[in-house]
């Protein structure tokens, strides 16, 4: 039975990974011609799952399954995080059949047939230059199941899966992660894929809006001169006006926690927090921000004490987002006409 975190006894997990949730791995696939790419989260077993949209344009697949009120009440099986736009929804798929093939999914009375549940959300990099010819078969089908069976502990940030053609206001964006473990076993990860209208970075400088979540140095150390708000706010964003459909970040947050589906859609509204605190500005109408949830369900949290644990989960899962955030755009490489923070930074 866990308790509350104690005091001074939370640290970056061994991986500094969502991974670093036990039974929690990712894989990830990328097409490097058509700049593109996909996500997978992939827990060992069924996990509670809940998903929080705050975006003006999001598109997502699934999501309803999460509702508690459902027939599975909220249970996954994994989750896809894609580029691709409308197309990417499709990496879902090709995860769906790789799960179905090896007998994992909702079991169908008189059937040999799994039905695999798996909630996705996509981002849109449709026109960062790379070849999207791809008539009436696009790659994304593909790029799931080979995301599905690269699925490991250890995976790449920034150019990597979903990130590998995402941008972040006037820089590369890319996949980041983060984690937060206690001394007492608790574990709580968020991978983040930024694709941002928003920036990452406080104008007039080489700070994240995230610094001050920063642990050992992680996206560079750098310290703003300060974190006020100013006329300059929108330095940073995607040049001119924003392309309707065209600016995402999506992700997912992980506990080992014994959650229920409804505990983990309040994670989730909680974890949006940190997408808040690391980009500026945040949930705007044309960006699609999509938070998913998932409980593994192997740490055991006290009745008596339940709802501070959840607040303790959720604020914690907050501040790894918007670490992943700043990861995922420290981590991220120049790409064409895309110039990474680290060049843009000297």
């Amino acid at each position: 039975m866990v308790t509350s975190f104690p005091p001074n006894g939370i640290q970056t997990g061994p991986r500094n990974l969502i991974t670093d949730v036990d039974g929690i791995k990712v894989g990830q696939a990328e097409d490097g011609a058509a700049c593109t790419g996909t996500t997978v989260i992939l827990p060992d077993a069924p996990v509670a799952a809940a998903v929080n949209v705050m975006g003006g344009a999001p598109g997502t697949r699934e999501t309803d399954a999460l509702d508690p009120s459902r027939l599975l009440g909220g249970v996954i099986d994994a989750v896809t995080l894609s580029g691709g736009s409308v197309y990417g929804l499709d990496a879902g798929s090709g995860v769906t059949a790789w799960l179905g093939a090896r007998g994992r999914g909702f079991e169908i009375a008189g059937s040999d047939v799994r039905a695999p549940i798996v909630p996705g959300a996509i981002l849109f990099d449709l026109s960062n230059g790379g070849d999207k010819g791809w008539g009436e078969e696009p790659p994304y089908r593909r790029l799931g199941a080979e995301a599905a069976a690269a699925a490991s502990e250890s995976f790449e940030l920034g150019n990597a899966g979903a990130g590998f053609g995402a941008r972040a206001g006037s820089v590369k964006g890319g996949t980041g992660s983060a984690s937060l473990v206690s001394g007492n076993g608790l574990q709580i990860g968020a991978l983040m894929v930024v694709n941002s209208y928003g920036s990452a970075i406080v104008p007039g400088s080489k700070a994240f809006w995230a610094a001050p979540f920063e642990r050992d140095g992680e996206y560079g150390g750098v310290a703003p001169a300060s974190l006020s708000s100013n006329a300059q706010w929108l330095d940073g964003t995607k040049a001119g006006n924003p392309g309707l459909r065209q600016n995402t970040t999506i992700g997912i947050v992980a506990t080992n926690a014994d959650l229920t589906a409804a505990e983990c859609n309040r994670v989730a509204v909680m974890a949006h927090d940190g997408l808040a605190r690391a980009l500026r500005p945040a949930h705007a109408p044309v960006d699609g921000d999509v938070i998913f949830a998932i409980a593994t369900g192997t740490h055991a949290l006290s009745d008596e004490m339940r709802v501070r644990h959840l607040s303790e989960i959720g604020t914690h899962a907050g501040d790894c987002v918007a670490r992943a955030i700043a990861r995922g755009v420290y981590e991220a490489e120049t790409l064409g006409d895309m110039i990474g923070y680290r060049d843009a930074a000297k």
